[in-house]
């Protein structure tokens, strides 16, 4: 054991000796170029700033997979901080090199007094890094300079030894991973909408009539969606909507019209409500519906497989295309109606008035902000609603059914694996005494299963009566008065959908 313990000590100073070696040599070296920008890197990384400020271009200027990887980046970059930061630096205590070691003008403003094991910038720039390349290798690829440049300017400017930086990376590429293990990336997941359908094959667009609906709340993109539509399908009829066109259904009743007459395809180029709208419209007319995404989150176009315009050209041109299930709300009391349709989500209870209040004040604060301040906003102003569920009284702060069974963080649903599942994903939220405080706490921590409050299952119908007058109901991000008395149901494998394969 004297032996062993001896060993160790010896590998213990070898690796210090090779550490301050290779510190020492790194300080004595003359690198060119690197005086005007490292040291400005090293500060600009202070914090997480120069990540935050990278996922926000991110944000603004990508593509769905842009922004997802932009979110693990901050999500893993999180992670990671937190675990260097409150865990292992202050059990570890490991001293600072000495700030004269390097010449003047490579020495940082302010020498940092945290002790210096392991590097904490480069934990988050490896964490920020391999996350968002577990999402998008292209980010990653071009992160992978900046977060290498990073974690030497933590050496070259004299605050820390190369071992703090080797163990800090590797500690943030560990937290990406563990983000990862929590949160699958898409690469990771089954493909959806598996049953693959017949549809006309569209080269050059021939046949296909799009219907944009501008005021659908994108974000911001580098290239305009209809000027990549008429570059990979120059034939297609592009049909911009106007207010004073009419009603949206109309215009899209128009547009399918035409394309059963040329034997083509409706096309909808719009967030989720112009979709639902679209779909409606092509189950009546019986035409192939091609999605591109053009809305604040496109969730049915995501979990399609669908991210960005091009994605459905290619699919429209090579005629690959599957079929999904609709989800139905059929009044069963009161006035005859037609059925409400829903591609992804049906609710009653806050929901509806977090959806109204988010469409007033996304204009202001943009879509995420403002469903996140609403929903705090809805947590303190709503009230439960009565209904009567599969026969049973209840009183609910939510009632949500998903199309085809969601994955779930927490509370909140996130990606579907299968969009013809021909299941309902169920969730119901009860009221009580400390109810709304008991769902808030198991929304934030995931521990939503043990609650008295909360019930979710799969199921392929449900019946719900008994709504008070004025209840709403909210479908696809739009909201409308509930009828009495309704049974959710699904037409399964009703429509046929162009998605790459």
């Amino acid at each position: 054991m004297i032996r062993h313990a001896l060993k160790q000590s010896g590998l213990r100073r070898w690796l210090s000796a090779r550490d301050r070696s290779l510190f020492h040599m790194v300080a004595s070296r003359h690198w060119p170029g690197a005086e005007g920008v490292l040291p400005r890197l090293s500060r600009s990384a202070d914090h997480g700033r120069l990540w935050f400020g990278i996922a926000g271009v991110m944000w603004a200027v990508g593509n769905p997979r842009g922004r997802r990887a932009a979110a693990r980046g901050v999500a893993s970059l999180a992670l990671a901080s937190a675990t260097v930061n409150t865990v292992l630096k202050g059990s570890i205590g490991r001293a600072r090199p000495v700030a004269h070691a390097v010449p003047l003008v490579r020495r940082l403003a302010r020498h940092p007094i945290t002790t210096s094991f392991p590097s904490g910038h480069s934990a988050s720039a490896a964490a920020f890094t391999v996350g968002a390349a577990l999402e998008s290798r292209r980010w990653g690829a071009a992160l992978a300079p900046v977060a290498a440049s990073v974690a030497f300017s933590r050496v070259y400017t004299g605050v820390h030894y190369p071992s703090d930086v080797v163990v800090g990376a590797a500690l943030g590429a560990g937290a990406a991973f563990a983000v990862r293990g929590l949160v699958p990336t898409r690469t990771q997941l089954p493909p959806p909408a598996r049953p693959r359908a017949d549809a006309p094959a569209l080269p050059g667009g021939d046949g296909l009539i799009v219907v944009v609906n501008p005021a659908s709340g994108a974000p911001p993109t580098l290239a305009d969606p209809v000027r990549q539509l008429r570059t990979a399908l120059p034939e297609a009829e592009v049909v911009l909507y106007e207010e004073d066109a009419g009603p949206l259904p109309k215009v899209l009743e128009e547009a399918a019209e035409d394309a059963l007459r040329r034997a083509g395809a409706l096309g909808v180029c719009g967030g989720d409500g112009s979709v639902n709208a679209a779909a409606g419209v092509a189950l009546r007319y019986g035409v192939p519906l091609a999605v591109l995404p053009g809305g604040t989150f496109n969730h049915f176009a995501a979990d399609l497989g669908v991210e960005t315009v091009q994605d459905t050209c290619r699919a429209v041109a090579a005629g690959t295309a599957v079929r999904v299930d609709v989800g139905r709300v059929s009044p069963v009391a009161g006035p005859p109606a037609e059925p409400v349709h829903f591609l992804n989500t049906f609710s009653i209870g806050s929901y509806p008035e977090l959806v109204r209040v988010r469409e007033r004040w996304s204009p202001r604060l943009g879509g995420p902000l403002a469903g996140l301040l609403g929903a705090v906003h809805v947590l303190r102003t709503s009230r439960p609603v009565t209904a009567v569920v599969n026969g049973r009284p209840r009183s609910l702060w939510l009632l949500f059914a998903g199309n085809g069974a969601y994955r779930s963080v927490g509370l909140a649903p996130v990606r579907r694996y299968d969009l013809a599942d021909g299941l309902l994903d169920v969730r119901i939220a009860r009221a009580g005494r400390f109810a709304r405080t008991w769902l808030l706490a198991a929304a934030v921590t995931g521990v939503h299963r043990r609650s008295p409050f909360y019930a979710a299952v799969r199921a392929r119908r449900l019946r719900v009566s008994g709504l008070p007058e004025g209840t709403d109901m909210a479908y696809d991000g739009e909201v409308a008065p509930a009828p009495p008395a309704f049974l959710i149901h699904k037409a399964e494998e009703a429509l046929t959908v162009y998605r790459p394969t």
